[in-house]
């Protein structure tokens, strides 16, 4: 028997939504978030939160994670009908190979395989280089390429992972394509959740964001939308607990508690706002682990530089195999990040917000 709050990740993790397609995972959004909250604020992209007041005139929080998960897009039907296809948000080629995909057209949706040579054709040489995505294609099963179209298959429909939700070790562990970020979309519901029988004395802005895989674009229009006094960015992290990682400096491990982004590409966050996670997080006796990388980056790219500059953070969860067609999480992490995040929002007055400004 699974309990609520599993229940929620396999429902937004088995629901499919690509950057640009993510309308089945906003409704499903609205959904949760309706009940929890004093109105829906949307952008005009996709992007979707629910807006709860605690104090009338207070700052304004933003929390999102993204609607959108990593998947691929028909370039074009070869003569033999079989697609070809381009990346929505970064795969490595060997992730791919042989896994089944769902390709969603205007006539319905089919099950597609990822194909390449098979081993006993190719030579040496190939056996031993990374396989481009130019020599890939999925196989629909049609019989040629007028056939291909009769199914309803052109250039632009998108296609997803086929992966179904699952869990190991007594339910602890989550198994799911998309948790990167449904696991953040499923946070911004479980917050507001929290706040019900919470004061806080701020404005809350909880939801989620679109076309984050392809460049943070959803971000910068909800930013735009909100103008928020703080945001936070809830996605997922690297985990270095699988073998081969023995050697990198971080040791982020699944189930060892919420992740912290010291650095990435794309922003450094706000130190005063950082310390009061910190801080928070040992007043509750939860474990932080940190991250830094020199690439990649999240939605709080875009949150940090709207309007005069949003003290913003990244809060998440460590992750193996994110990108993939199968990722696993912890429970135990997202709870405790849900917990913290509900104590820092606590603390978010006027005067606070300006402290950590001004430090």
């Amino acid at each position: 028997m699974m309990d609520d709050l599993t229940k929620l990740i396999k429902d937004l993790t088995e629901t499919d939504g690509v950057p640009g397609h993510e309308r089945e995972v906003r409704v499903k959004m609205e959904k949760y978030l309706q009940p929890l909250c004093d109105e829906l604020v949307k952008d005009r992209l996709g992007g979707v939160l629910g807006k709860k007041t605690g104090a009338e005139n207070g700052p304004k929080i933003l929390l999102a994670g993204h609607l959108d998960e990593v998947g691929f897009m028909v370039t074009h039907i070869t003569p033999k009908g079989y697609l070809r296809f381009i990346q929505l948000g970064g795969w490595w080629t060997h992730n791919m190979l042989s896994h089944r995909v769902k390709v969603k057209t205007r006539k319905g949706e089919y099950l597609g395989l990822i194909g390449s040579k098979a081993p006993h054709a190719l030579e040496k040489e190939e056996r031993e280089k990374v396989m481009k995505l130019k020599e890939l294609y999925i196989d629909i099963g049609a019989k040629d390429e007028a056939d291909a179209k009769e199914m309803g298959v052109r250039p632009g429909d998108w296609i997803v992972p086929d992966s179904n939700f699952t869990t190991m070790h007594d339910g602890e562990l989550w198994v799911a394509k998309a948790l990167d970020n449904r696991a953040g979309c499923a946070m911004a519901i479980e917050v507001l959740k929290r706040l019900q029988t919470e004061e806080h004395p701020n404005v809350v802005y909880a939801g989620a964001t679109v076309q984050e895989e392809v460049g943070t674009r959803g971000a910068g229009t909800i930013a735009r939308l909100v103008e928020p006094d703080i945001a936070f960015a809830v996605d997922v992290g690297l985990a270095y607990d699988t073998p081969g990682n023995e050697s990198y400096p971080m040791t982020c491990n699944v189930g060892d508690g919420p992740l912290v982004m010291l650095f990435d590409a794309t922003m450094i966050p706000h130190t005063g706002l950082r310390d009061l996670v910190f801080d928070t997080a040992e007043e509750l006796g939860i474990n932080i682990q940190v991250d830094a990388l020199a690439g990649g980056g999240t939605d709080a790219a875009k949150f940090h530089l709207s309007g005069i500059g949003c003290p913003s953070i990244v809060v998440g969860f460590a992750t193996r195999y994110i990108h993939s067609h199968n990722a696993i999480m912890s429970k135990s992490d997202f709870e405790q990040a849900a917990q913290l995040l509900t104590a820092v929002i606590k603390k978010l007055d006027k005067a606070t917000i300006q402290q950590l400004i001004d430090r």
